[in-house]
C-alpha cells in the first residue's frame, strides 16, 4: 500500500475544493440590500455575480462556495437597483458628441437605464444604443422612440411629421424599420383625430404610446383609445377639473386661449372628481410621467439662477446654450406672470399623490437633456427623486417610481426591479439608506454597471475626465 505524502494531499485536497467552487465575477460581502417593494432592509448579506447576473444571495460568507474573480467588502453600505430616468432627450443636430458625453454622467450617478422621448438625432442614439448593448460603449441602457409623431410644420426638428392616415401608415413604417422601443405623439401641429388615430394604429403593431395631449379633447378620451402614459403632470390639471367638459369645448371652438383655459382648470380644481377621473387612468393602465424637477427649476428662476451650479463643468457649452432660451423667456416675465407660474406648478406638482393613491403608474422621469434648462442628465434623476417626497411622496413611493415601474413599462420586471436571484446586475451601492431620507441616493460608493464593478475611485475619474473633454470644446 502506498501513503500519499501529506504536502500532497493537502493539495489535492485544495485542487478538490476549488473543483466544486462555482465560479463568480464578482462577490459582494456583508451588504445591506434595499428591498424597496417591501420597505425594508436585508441586513448583512453575500451576493454573488457571475457576468450580467445575480446568481446567488446568502446570509452566510460565499467564500468556500465560490471562487471569484474580484470580492468587494460592503460593511455598513446598502444595495439597491441602479436608477431608471423615463424621460430624457438627446438633441442637437451640431451636437452630437456634447450628447455622447452624457452617456458616462448616467452611469457615474448610478443610472443605468434612460428612456429617450425623441430629438433631431435619432439614429445616433439608436446607433449608442447598439454598442452600449454589445459592450463596445459605456453608458446606460437605452429605450428610444425615435423620432416623435407629429403634424405640419412643428416647431420641434427631427419629427416625423403627418397630415393624414396614409402618411401615419408610412410613418409607422419607418418607426418599425428603425425597431423603435415605444412610440411618442405630441399636439403642437397635429390634428387631435389625427392623434387619437396614431395611438390606436401603434397600439395594433404592439407599440406603448406615449406623449403630449391636445387640449381640445377630454384627458379621458385619449386614455380609453389607449395612451399608455402621459408625459408631464401639467396636463392632469385638466382631469382634476370639475369643469373639464366645458374648457374643452371653449378650447376646441377657439374661444379662450392656452392661458385662460389653465387659469379655468386651476380655480375648478376638485378633489373628488381628481380622484374620481385618475381611478379610471389607473383602470385604463394609462401611467404618469410627471418631470417635477424640470418644471420646478424653471418655475423658479426668479428665485434661484443656477448659473453657477457645479455640475455645469460636466457638460458641453454648446448644450448649455441651448438652455438659454427658457431662461430668457422666464427672465421678461412680470410679477403678475411670475406669481401665475408658480401657482400653476404648485397645483400640477400637488396632484402627485392623488395620481399615487388613485392608483396610477407613476414613472420617474426627468426631461433632462438639451433645452431643459439646468435639468441635469444624471444628476437630475436623484432630484426628481427628493421632489417628489417633497411633493407628497415617501421615499419608498418614490424609488418604486423608478427602479420598479420604469422596467415594468417595458415589460422587464423579470430581469429588473430587486435585488434577487436571476434578475440583471445592473446595481447601486449606497454609502446610507435612502428608504430613511431619500437624498441618500447621492451618497454612492460604487456602481455595478452590467455586473462589472465600478468603484467611487473610477466614478471619479469618469467625471474628470469628462470634465477635462469639456474644457476642450469650444
Amino acid at each position: 500500500m502506498k501513503f500519499i505524502p501529506f504536502s500532497l494531499f493537502f493539495i489535492l485536497l485544495a485542487l478538490s475544493t476549488n473543483a466544486q467552487q462555482k465560479r463568480a465575477d464578482l462577490i459582494i460581502n456583508n451588504v445591506n440590500i434595499i428591498d424597496v417593494v417591501n420597505n425594508k432592509i436585508i441586513p448583512n448579506c453575500y451576493i454573488a455575480i457571475q457576468k450580467n447576473k445575480i446568481v446567488e444571495i446568502n446570509s452566510v460568507s460565499l467564500k468556500k462556495a465560490y471562487a471569484s474573480n474580484e470580492t468587494i467588502d460592503a460593511t455598513g453600505k446598502y444595495i439597491m437597483p441602479s436608477l431608471w430616468d423615463m424621460h430624457v432627450h438627446f438633441g442637437g443636430d451640431t451636437l452630437k458628441a456634447e450628447n455622447e458625453m452624457l452617456l458616462t454622467l448616467y452611469i457615474a450617478m448610478g443610472v443605468g437605464h434612460v428612456r429617450d422621448c425623441a430629438g433631431d438625432i435619432s439614429l445616433d442614439v439608436i446607433k449608442w444604443k447598439s454598442k452600449i448593448a454589445k459592450g463596445n460603449l459605456l453608458g446606460p441602457t437605452i429605450f428610444t422612440s425615435g423620432p416623435k409623431l407629429e403634424g405640419i410644420n412643428s416647431i420641434w426638428p427631427g419629427d416625423l411629421e403627418i397630415a393624414d392616415e396614409k402618411e401615419l401608415t408610412k410613418a409607422l413604417d419607418s418607426l418599425q424599420k428603425l425597431k423603435v422601443d415605444f412610440i411618442k405623439i405630441t399636439d403642437n401641429t397635429l390634428a387631435p383625430d389625427l392623434f387619437l388615430k396614431s395611438i390606436i394604429a401603434a397600439r395594433k403593431r404592439g407599440w406603448k404610446v406615449t406623449g403630449h395631449i391636445p387640449s381640445t379633447i377630454n384627458v379621458d378620451v385619449f386614455s380609453k383609445n389607449g395612451l399608455s402614459a402621459i408625459e408631464h403632470i401639467g396636463y392632469l390639471q385638466r382631469a382634476a377639473s370639475k369643469n373639464e367638459d366645458s374648457i374643452t369645448k371653449l378650447r376646441a371652438a377657439n374661444k379662450i386661449s392656452s392661458k385662460e383655459a389653465n387659469e379655468l382648470y386651476l380655480k375648478s380644481f376638485d378633489r373628488t372628481i381628481a380622484i374620481a377621473k385618475f381611478k379610471q387612468l389607473a383602470a385604463n393602465g394609462t401611467a404618469v410621467v410627471p418631470t417635477i424637477n424640470g418644471s420646478f427649476i424653471t418655475t423658479y428662476l426668479d428665485k434661484t439662477s443656477h448659473n453657477n451650479d457645479d455640475y455645469l463643468r460636466y457638460l458641453g457649452p454648446a448644450l448649455k446654450r441651448t438652455y438659454n432660451w427658457r431662461v430668457d423667456r422666464a427672465a421678461k416675465d412680470n410679477a403678475e406672470a411670475i406669481t401665475s407660474r408658480h401657482q400653476n406648478f404648485e397645483a400640477a406638482a400637488n396632484l402627485l399623490p392623488l395620481l399615487y393613491n388613485s392608483g396610477v403608474t407613476i414613472l420617474a422621469g426627468t426631461d433632462a437633456g438639451y433645452l431643459n434648462s439646468f435639468n441635469y442628465p444624471g444628476l437630475g434623476m436623484h432630484d426628481e427623486l427628493a421632489i417628489m417626497v417633497k411633493y407628497g411622496l415617501t421615499p419608498q413611493q418614490a424609488l418604486i417610481c423608478s427602479i420598479v415601474n420604469g422596467p415594468a413599462f417595458f415589460n422587464q420586471s423579470k430581469e429588473y426591479g430587486s435585488i434577487s436571484k436571476g434578475k440583471n446586475a445592473d446595481l447601486l451601492i449606497l454609502n446610507a439608506n435612502p428608504l430613511m431620507d431619500i437624498n441618500n441616493t447621492k451618497k454612492i460608493d460604487a456602481v455595478i454597471n452590467k455586473g462589472k464593478y465600478l468603484s467611487r475611485k473610477i466614478l471619479d475619474q469618469l467625471l474628470s475626465d469628462t470634465e477635462q473633454k469639456v474644457k476642450l470644446l469650444k
